[in-house]
């Protein structure tokens, strides 16, 4: 399907995430009534919302035009991509279009939530194309931290725009083939309209290592601790990195125990599509750990980033059911701290040295994401009109700003966007022409968008004040105060070293009652608000302090 380019056309592109943060990408493509959605990620809560365990895209735009959606095709299969898609699937059911063993990661996580029988799902082929509406869209081999990444060539009437999805230069990848540059070349002939490019690293100089250079390192430290039991944490998506800790293993004779859930999820998966290899007899149940010697065995964890139920943490914090730590166990993090975890995984770091550990953590990882150097490369090659830096904060954005101008894209037309911007883009042009819905919504346990600001705006202040209950007890007709008030607090004050405070908080309530009840005041609600004023003034004054007040009345007949 040849597709004329027509110079006065537009398509929109519009972020509905991604932007100003590292995760939850989600963006939608749009020419007249249809709409593609290129990945659908979450991400992870930040330290002020409380009890959260995910986020997710705000989807109203899909939801308000489902009718024009056709599709959502996924890069690869990391969380801050696939994520979301079983909640926004339950919305939009629309089909997803992925590679094998994107698709097979997909199926999982549609297991859990009961979706597979209701959501079409296709693999496509690298060099496959797909037609979605007036789209024409090809999957283009890349190389990652997970295989079977993919970069899209997305044909649209108003020019092609190339979107890398998270990629790096691997010449000497660890399963499959390098990085098809011969197609990103063949595309810049043709002319692209516009780049949407990774910039997790953009602020690094030079290369990113191949991945490959780890197995040497892994060789070196199973060479250095032939007595000691070694435990490795990775990401559970890094199914080469896990290859190459099970070939470590196989060559120096010891078993390998897969521990974690998204671990062992994943590489069952890998292992049935035939991502990964692993000899006979080298995998082990952790129930067999006890029949080896330390020697003899290799534990693949989750973890590396201090999250605190992974598997690592429950053994660093001496809570894991079959894992103890010892001193002599070698510990290996293999991956550097996502930003705003170095806490955690210093954290983690220092538990486990506590306890004895050997922790080694400098030179085990190799990022998953393009240098300078290799981003310059995909530039020279599809020779954009158009620069969209996407996957990044906001210093990342600026920074792939001033790498695209010095590859030759014109300034005006580099466009750093933020998530909702509606940007009309063509051969005549681009400019933002609005704006639509976007944001975080929270996932708490089953909740999926109940918990708001003003939930969290609560649970902050009972962790930052905790809360006081004023019970009281009052005769149905006649208003009389038959007990109390008591006061039960939690999370304010340790109530038996306080018992003065309290005695005095109690009066003050019920002198505040007696006033009320004296001047006839019958309306429960003025009743509580006179309740909470008064009390929260007084503890104001003698405590500096403002904790959360729920009177409580019961009635007696």
């Amino acid at each position: 399907m040849k597709q004329e380019i027509k110079k006065n056309e537009r398509v929109k592109i519009i972020p509905l995430g991604g932007l100003e943060q590292i995760g939850m990408n989600i963006t939608a493509i749009e020419y007249e009534d249809s709409i593609i959605v290129v990945d659908c990620g979450l991400s992870f809560p930040d330290d002020d919302m409380l009890g959260i365990d995910l986020v997710i895209p705000d989807v109203t735009y899909l939801k308000e035009n489902i009718s024009k959606v056709k599709g959502f095709v996924i890069t690869h299969g990391h969380e801050d991509h696939i994520g979301a898609l079983p909640y926004v699937l339950k919305e939009v059911n629309v089909p997803v279009y992925a590679t094998k063993l994107t698709i097979g990661i997909i199926e999982g996580k549609l297991k859990e939530h009961n979706l597979l029988n209701s959501v079409k799902r296709k693999i496509v082929k690298y060099g496959q194309s797909i037609n979605l509406g007036c789209f024409r869209i090809e999957f283009i081999r890349t190389n990652h931290s997970i295989v079977d990444a993919a970069a899209l060539a997305i044909f649209t009437p108003a020019g092609i725009i190339v979107h890398t999805g998270d990629f790096k230069i691997d010449y000497t990848p660890v399963f499959g083939d390098a990085i098809d540059l011969t197609r990103f070349g063949e595309l810049g002939k043709k002319g692209v309209l516009a780049l949407m490019c990774d910039s997790t690293n953009v602020l690094r100089p030079g290369f990113t290592m191949s991945e490959t250079t780890i197995g040497k390192t892994f060789d070196h430290i199973f060479a250095e601790n032939v007595e000691r039991r070694i435990i490795i944490a990775t990401f559970a998506s890094n199914v080469d990195r896990v290859q190459q800790i099970i070939n470590s293993a196989y060559k120096y004779g010891r078993k390998v125990i897969v521990e974690g859930r998204s671990m062992v999820n994943i590489i069952t998966i890998a292992s049935e599509l035939g991502y990964i290899k692993i000899p006979d007899n080298t995998l082990i149940d952790i129930d067999q750990m006890k029949n080896y010697a330390d020697k003899q065995i290799v534990l693949v964890t989750t973890g590396s980033q201090g999250e605190s139920m992974a598997a690592l943490s429950r053994m660093a914090a001496s809570i894991h059911k079959k894992v103890t730590i010892k001193p002599g166990d070698a510990v290996i993090l293999s991956s550097s701290p996502i930003p705003g975890n170095e806490k955690s995984v210093a954290r983690i770091i220092n538990e486990l040295s506590i306890k004895g550990a050997n922790v080694i953590y400098e030179d085990t990882h190799v990022s998953g994401h393009a240098c300078q150097e290799e981003i310059k490369l995909i530039y020279s090659l599809v020779k954009p009109k158009y620069a969209i830096p996407v996957h990044g904060e906001y210093r990342h954005l600026k920074a792939h700003a001033e790498l695209a101008e010095t590859m030759g894209v014109a300034r005006d037309n580099i466009e750093i966007l933020s998530s909702g911007d509606v940007l009309s883009i063509g051969y005549d042009g681009a400019e933002v022409i609005g704006k639509v819905p976007t944001g975080g919504v929270l996932v708490d346990g089953l909740g999926v968008g109940d918990v708001g600001n003003i939930v969290l705006r609560d649970r902050q202040n009972l962790a930052e004040n905790g809360i006081i209950i004023v019970v009281m007890t009052l005769e149905k007709y006649s208003n009389q105060l038959l007990a109390g008030p008591d006061i039960v607090t939690r999370g304010f004050v340790y109530v038996r070293e306080a018992e003065n405070l309290i005695d005095e908080a109690k009066s003050v309530v019920a002198e505040a009652l007696d006033d009320c009840l004296s001047r006839k005041v019958s309306d429960w609600g003025k009743i509580k608000m006179v309740v909470k004023d008064t009390l929260s003034e007084y503890l104001w004054k003698r405590m500096k302090r403002s904790p959360m007040i729920l009177p409580i009345i019961m009635e007696v007949e």
